[in-house]
């Protein structure tokens, strides 16, 4: 077998245009680190590290089969369900919250499994009844991604459990549920607003309330939103220029190397880098958006359709809460941010993409 032959054989399962926009992305994320970090290139040395080992997930799982991608619905669901459980009881309390699960050999956050496991699950049970939908396998799909969001919401982890909650409604959205029932939720989730108000933790009610006012406690609940409108603002049409962001190397800017990166990209690049970042990200989701309408089956139109809203929904709601027009609820952007863990369940999914694009096949199970 010739070098040639042994090339086309690994990247025969990857696909290019995708690859090509996760690789811009994260090269933006290394070049953004660097400045973020005050110039620490070990931090830079660990975010690489982070991306080739993500990477090296990502094509194992490109090249895998779709039909085994249906089989490890189940286990990964059940997997995730338990170490859930396994939180609650036992989890390791940081910050406030038992988010957290120590194996001995290793402490994970089974919340992360679960942005795949959700959707993976919800589409292989609708691929299971694909025949004869009722209101009924609605139902159970919504159950199936109530739970996982109920104990994650306990923790409390109020981000990731938004997120999980919105991959779970692109499968039933994309399940052809229909609008009236979704109309009935939204109106149901408007009138239940003051009990869930009530049901929120106090410092979540805070973060709510500082996206109206956060000048009624600019150093306390409201700072991160301050600053971080700032750095946006004061970037201007082309920036204060590469490692020259003065919110984030005077030490104003928090977070700056994970949740609020995108401060410090815009103070230096400016609304023209703003832009550019914009323009790779809705290639990635666009590409994404072809896979979907290619996919050749209905699981794989239902998990090639989430993966990549979701993903687009990571990045309007980190962009949107660095702008001050979302609440600050702690989800990183997407591909940028530091991060292994967020890393990995993201290229474990752009991986998925990829098998549903090269493997146009899938075996009953």
């Amino acid at each position: 077998m010739t070098r040639r032959q042994l090339w086309q054989g690994f990247i025969e399962h990857l696909d290019m245009p995708l690859l090509l926009g996760l690789g811009l992305l994260m090269s933006a994320s290394l070049l953004t680190l660097y400045s973020a970090g005050n110039h620490d290139f070990e931090r830079v040395l660990a975010q690489g590290a982070n991306i080739l080992v993500a990477m090296c997930c990502l094509w194992v799982v490109a090249n895998l089969p779709l039909h085994y991608l249906m089989r490890t619905a189940v286990p990964i669901y059940v997997l995730g369900m338990v170490l859930l459980i396994g939180v609650a009881l036992f989890g390791d309390i940081s910050h406030g919250a038992r988010r957290w699960l120590n194996l001995g050999v290793a402490t994970i956050q089974p919340s992360e499994l679960m942005k795949i496991g959700v959707p993976l699950m919800m589409a292989w049970y609708f691929e299971r009844h694909e025949a004869s939908l009722t209101m009924k396998n609605y139902i159970v799909a919504t159950l199936l991604l109530l739970m996982p969001v109920a104990l994650i919401a306990r923790q409390p982890d109020l981000g990731t459990s938004l997120l999980i909650s919105a991959s779970g409604f692109y499968v039933l959205f994309l399940a052809g549920l229909s609008w009236r029932v979704i109309g009935g939720f939204a109106l149901a989730s408007i009138a239940s607003a003051p009990v869930m108000w009530n049901l929120l933790h106090e410092y979540q009610r805070h973060r709510i309330l500082m996206l109206f006012d956060p000048s009624q406690d600019a150093l306390g609940k409201g700072y991160h939103t301050i600053q971080s409108m700032i750095a946006v603002g004061s970037g201007g049409l082309f920036g204060k220029g590469y490692l020259n962001g003065t919110q984030s190397h005077l030490d104003f800017l928090p977070e700056r190397t994970t949740d609020f990166i995108f401060a410090v990209y815009s103070e230096e690049f400016g609304l023209i880098g703003n832009f550019i970042l914009l323009a790779m990200y809705f290639f990635v989701i666009a590409r994404g958006f072809v896979i979907t309408a290619n996919a050749s089956t209905y699981f794989t139109r239902l998990m090639a359709g989430s993966i990549t809203l979701t993903f687009a929904t990571y990045a309007f709601v980190n962009m949107g809460m660095v702008s001050g027009i979302l609440p600050v609820v702690g989800v990183p952007l997407p591909l940028v941010s530091y991060g292994g863990t967020s890393m990995l369940t993201l290229l474990l999914g752009f991986g998925m993409l990829m098998s549903i694009q090269t493997h146009k096949k899938l075996v009953k199970t």
